[in-house]
C-alpha cells in the first residue's frame, strides 16, 4: 500500500469512526504524511516503529525550529495515527501516548466591541440577494457564537423560530441548544423568506446558507465573503473574532463562566476561562483610561 492511499484511510476513519472535524482531520493527516516521510527516510518500518523513534523524531522536529504549538498539533496527531494503528493491529500500544505535549502560551484572542461589531455589520450591502445572506449568516454567527464549520452546516430544520432558538452539531458531533435575539430573528426570516428560495430554486437543500449556485455555502465561502467585509468597514478582524466577541461580551454583561461554556460548546471549562483574562484586560485598560 502506498502512503498515500494509507494516508486517506486514516483520513475517512477519522472522519467516519473519529467523527473529528474536516479541518482536525486535515492536520492529523499533514502530521502524519510527515512523520511517514520521515520513516521512508530514516528505513524504518511503520510496524517496527518504538518509542525511541518517536522521541527522535519530535527532537528532530524542534531542532528543524518547529514551534511549540506545531509541535503540539503534530503529537496530536501522531496520537491519533497510534490509535488507527492499533484498532488496524498494527500497533499492539499506541507508543505516542508516551509523548508530552509542549504547554503553548496561550495569546488572548482578539475582540471586537459592540460598536465595531455594529460598524462592520452596517457594512454589508443588504440590497443584494447575497448581501442579505451574508447579513444573516454574520449576525448568526455572532449573535449565537457559531465556529465557521457549525454555520456552515446548520440545518435549516434546526432552526426554530417561534423558539428563537438554534440546534447546533458542533465538534465530537456533540449538539448544543444556542438561543438568538430579535435582530438575528429578523434577519433570518428575511433571508429564508426573500433570498433562500431564489438561490436554491426550488431545489432541497438542507443547510440553512447556501451560495449563488444554490449549494451549502463553504468555509472558504465564508472567509472570503467576510474578507470583503473587513476591507468595506476597514475594520481588521477574522470570522472567528465575532465568537471571540460573542463569548467576551456576555461575560462583560455578566454572564456566569458555565453559561457561557455551554453556549460555546466547550468540553472544557478551562477553555472558556481565557475570556475571563479579556475582559479583565478590558476593565485595566478603561480604569487606567479614566484614572490616570
Amino acid at each position: 500500500m502506498t502512503i498515500e492511499n494509507f494516508l486517506n484511510q486514516f483520513y475517512t476513519d477519522l472522519i467516519l469512526v473519529k467523527r473529528d472535524s474536516e479541518q482536525t482531520a486535515v492536520t492529523y493527516k499533514i502530521s502524519a504524511e510527515e512523520f511517514l516521510n520521515w520513516l521512508s527516510t530514516e528505513k524504518i518500518k511503520l510496524k517496527d516503529v518504538s518509542v525511541q523513534n518517536l522521541f527522535y523524531y519530535f527532537i528532530k522536529r524542534q531542532t528543524d525550529g518547529a514551534s511549540e504549538l506545531t509541535i503540539a498539533k503534530d503529537i496530536s496527531g501522531i496520537r491519533a495515527l497510534g490509535d488507527f494503528l492499533v484498532r488496524k493491529k498494527m500497533w499492539e500500544e499506541n507508543h505516542a501516548l508516551l509523548l508530552e505535549k509542549p504547554k503553548a502560551s496561550r495569546h488572548l484572542p482578539k475582540v471586537l466591541t459592540v460598536e465595531q461589531i455594529e460598524a462592520l455589520l452596517d457594512s454589508i450591502d443588504v440590497k443584494t440577494l447575497s448581501g442579505k445572506r451574508d447579513d444573516a449568516l454574520f449576525e448568526l454567527i455572532y449573535s449565537c457564537g457559531l465556529r465557521i464549520s457549525e454555520a456552515c452546516t446548520l440545518l435549516i430544520a434546526n432552526v426554530h423560530l417561534e423558539e428563537r432558538f438554534i440546534l447546533v452539531h458542533g465538534k465530537g458531533d456533540k449538539e448544543r441548544i444556542v438561543p438568538f435575539g430579535q435582530r438575528a430573528y429578523e434577519k433570518i426570516v428575511i433571508y429564508i423568506d426573500e433570498v433562500r428560495p431564489k438561490l436554491t430554486r426550488g431545489r432541497n437543500v438542507p443547510e440553512l446558507f447556501v451560495n449563488y449556485k444554490g449549494k451549502a455555502i463553504s468555509r472558504k465561502g465564508v472567509w472570503k465573503r467576510f474578507k470583503e467585509l473587513e476591507k468595506m468597514s476597514g475594520i481588521s478582524a477574522k470570522v472567528h473574532t465575532l465568537r471571540h466577541s460573542f463569548a467576551t461580551h456576555l461575560l462583560s454583561g455578566g454572564a456566569d463562566l458555565r453559561s457561557v461554556q455551554e453556549l460555546l460548546g466547550h468540553s472544557d471549562l478551562s477553555t472558556t476561562t481565557i475570556y475571563t483574562h479579556v475582559t479583565d484586560n478590558q476593565l485595566e485598560s478603561a480604569h487606567e483610561k479614566y484614572f490616570k
